[in-house]
């Protein structure tokens, strides 16, 4: 039998908590369910999950501290956030800080699996892909890191990373704005194409050392990257 995949949930409305570790242990998965974020870290630290789902609103230590912790000894780890928050910079800084994926309360369990089950599968391509190459940069996907000729390497976050690789992969040719972002943000709506718009800025500034790579918003269809 397949050993069950480790999740922590941070998340400090009782009800809600058990509902979710009840309905995830159903499906084969090993839920460590914590109350507030303080022990959440400690429990992070102690058991070596493979995905967090951490709530943002949560008494000692908010889901967005928590995640900063987390990514200053972990930028692989899947972060999935479950907030009550809509508003677009509160979704953009949480993407900002580490995060690949969000849910809006209320949601359902099984779009929360659906999402788990793809940023697992992602997490796992990542670390089997090759390294790839884009003009006279070098990029290590699995490691997540770029570099440029023989300079020091850059490391990205888990969502520029997944970014770049399709942009790679679909290189000279148009990246379809709807379909990467339901792959990687999971919908298409409002607040996940402006975060998306943050990341391919974010990628042109560390591209921009090589004048013959441009990503380019090709307007109505979606990103297309050019060497």
């Amino acid at each position: 039998m397949t050993k069950p995949t480790t999740i922590l949930l941070a998340e400090d409305e009782p009800a809600l908590g058990q509902i979710i570790k009840e309905s995830l242990e159903t499906r084969n998965f090993n839920v460590l369910l914590c109350e507030n974020g303080e022990k959440a870290f400690e429990v992070y630290k102690n058991e070596s999950p493979e995905l967090l789902v951490l709530d943002v609103m949560m008494p000692k230590k908010d889901g967005f501290t928590l995640a900063k912790d987390i990514r200053t000894v972990d930028d692989t780890i899947p972060i999935i956030f479950l907030t009550a928050k809509s508003q677009t910079q509160d979704v953009v800084e949480g993407f900002t800080i580490g995060g690949n994926d969000y849910l809006k309360k209320p949601f359902s369990i099984e779009e929360l699996i659906v999402r788990i089950n793809n940023l697992l599968q992602r997490t796992k391509l990542q670390k089997t892909t090759e390294l790839l190459t884009v003009g006279h940069y070098s990029f290590n996907f699995p490691k997540q890191l770029l570099q440029f000729k023989d300079e020091e390497s850059v490391q990205l976050t888990h969502r520029e990373a997944h970014l770049l690789f399709h942009l790679i992969k679909n290189k000279n040719a148009v990246l379809n704005r709807s379909v990467i972002l339901n792959k990687l943000w999971g919908n298409d709506d409002f607040f996940s194409a402006r975060s998306m718009d943050v990341f391919i800025s974010k990628l042109r500034k560390k591209l921009n050392k090589d004048t013959n790579i441009q990503i380019l918003n090709v307007r109505g269809f979606g990103y297309k990257l050019i060497c």
